[in-house]
């Protein structure tokens, strides 16, 4: 038996041993194994059972088959506390497990100024959000919104202008570039540097109240931020600035998005909304380092990323300023017009010229896919199985699709051929007015954004210790990031204003247990 299927029966029959899939096993393995009797792999036959599991149920009085194991047999049974995000795939063979320790102690990493005495951890910005990835991504949880008087530490603004000749034009119009960054702050506000250095600016947020009257006569009170740049530091922006909040996102199930095939993905696309039912859904198309052309988007929040290794790539670049072998500029996010910025000692190693080593980069990456998705509870609740009926008949798996099997030739091997149930379809959608930036990515317009995954949603404040969501946290509760839906899920959204008190609640209640 070779380490992968070692490691992967290992993960089901770990489960199986907590009693959370006895009885059922045969199935299960039925669907990650081609064992006799099974549908051949790829077969007509197999893509019809996937079809039929993943179809998104009509039954309502039980929970569905396996509805526990959101990440499949990746899924993590741990003690629910701050460190529930932090877990290993619960299918990992032991002898890998090193390697997530050594990726997680790189993730963690407080990166410091050079030249230093400690030289693998040197070369941070000179001007940088965080020191480590750690500092955004605290307990590989969700960022937050910063309080007054403080500085924005897992929280940023992209900046990008329109193109302003006929060369970048050209790069958008070919995907070589996905935006135009600011010709002197480049493509995001770095509010930190090392000594010697200023940082750029400081990010100011104002709110404004919008009350919202539920058809039982609740009022919601939303707040409605408005974004400005302060104490900028190296002159003015340009003139047709574009500022866009954005804010850490939780680590978990990447791996597993990552190996959901492209072409179930691109099935639930209709850009013209062909079927007239008002949800379109559009591929992001990325330029992907590695392949040198586009590739489906998948991660951040307008899928502007097409693997978990150049998502990674990029934070290191334009978060912390550390050079990585995809992105090889040792001074991150400065342009040539922060000439000191660029002209700063770096901490490149000194055989291959990059502060992250390729296996740094590796062992970082092997971590940030394998953070694992934690388990449902209370599937068999009668209050979230009714609020799960609402969240269907609403319409929200319209675009919050349930449950996807991944890809058979994924080179990870704890994601291997797994029923997951990430609810989301990983597609662009206009998501209105109320949440439109107005600032382009590659494919993506100003008012769309990527559906982002529920799983781990209800576990927010165990591990960030708040209640934040949406791309800026300007929802405090996730009442109100519904209330914030608008453009194509506004039609689902009323239907959420016009429920009975009771079955709202459901509803919450539902969206708490994934």
């Amino acid at each position: 038996m070779s380490m992968y299927r070692s490691g992967f029966v290992a993960g089901v029959q770990g489960a199986v041993s907590l009693g959370l899939i006895a009885g059922t096993v045969v199935s299960f393995l039925g669907l990650a194994v081609n064992t006799a009797g099974a549908a051949a792999p790829g077969s007509k036959a197999e893509k019809a059972r996937i079809a039929a599991v993943t179809k998104p149920t009509e039954d309502f009085s039980e929970a569905e088959k396996f509805e526990q194991n959101q990440g499949g047999a990746a899924t993590v049974y741990k003690p629910l506390n701050t460190s529930i995000f932090s877990h290993p795939s619960g299918n990992m063979a032991f002898e890998k497990q090193l390697d997530f320790k050594v990726g997680d102690g790189i993730f963690r990493k407080i990166w410091v100024s050079a030249p230093s005495s400690t030289e693998s951890s040197d070369g941070l910005g000179p001007l940088f959000n965080s020191r480590s990835c750690q500092g955004c991504h605290l307990k590989d949880g969700r960022g937050g919104p910063p309080a007054v008087g403080e500085q924005a530490v897992s929280m940023f603004l992209r900046l990008s202008i329109p193109p302003q000749d006929e060369a970048q034009r050209s790069l958008l119009a070919k995907g070589e570039a996905a935006l135009i960054g600011d010709p002197t702050y480049g493509t995001q506000l770095q509010n930190f540097a090392i000594q010697g250095h200023q940082p750029e600016g400081e990010m100011v947020v104002e709110y404004e109240d919008v009350p919202v009257t539920l058809a039982d006569g609740e009022v919601v009170t939303l707040r409605k931020p408005t974004y400005s740049v302060a104490n900028l530091k190296y002159g003015p922006m340009h003139p047709e600035i574009m500022l866009s909040p954005r804010v850490a996102s939780p680590m978990i199930g990447l791996g597993l998005l990552e190996a959901i095939p492209e072409e179930d993905i691109l099935a639930w696309a209709d850009p013209d909304d062909k079927d007239g039912d008002g949800i379109s859904g559009r591929p992001n198309l990325v330029w992907d380092s590695v392949k040198g052309g586009l590739s489906l988007g998948r991660f951040g929040w307008k899928a502007g990323e097409p693997t978990v290794r150049q998502q990674s790539a990029h934070a290191f670049a334009g978060d912390i300023g550390i050079s990585t072998p995809m992105v090889p500029a040792s001074w991150g996010d400065c342009t040539p017009a922060q000439k000191a910025c660029r002209e700063a000692p770096t901490g490149d190693d000194a055989l291959e010229g990059t502060e992250v080593t390729k296996q740094m980069m590796d062992l970082v990456t092997f971590y940030a896919r394998n953070l694992g998705v934690p388990a449902r509870r209370d599937v068999d609740d009668p209050k979230v199985l009714r609020g799960k009926q609402m969240f269907y008949e609403s319409g929200c798996t319209a675009c919050h699709r349930p449950k996807f099997v991944t890809a058979r030739d994924f080179d990870g091997e704890e994601q291997f051929f797994q029923l997951i149930w990430p609810y989301t379809d990983l597609l662009l959608h206009d998501m209105g007015e109320g949440l439109a930036d107005n600032r382009p990515e590659a494919k993506a317009d100003g008012r769309e954004w990527r559906t982002p995954p529920l799983w781990g949603i209800g576990l927010t404040e165990t591990v960030s210790g708040h209640t934040y969501f949406l791309h800026d946290a300007r929802a405090r509760n996730l009442l109100e990031a519904i209330l914030w839906h608008g453009g194509e899920a506004e039609a689902a959204k009323q239907k959420v204003v016009e429920m009975s008190k009771a079955d709202r609640e459901a509803l919450l209640a539902f969206l708490h247990s994934l």
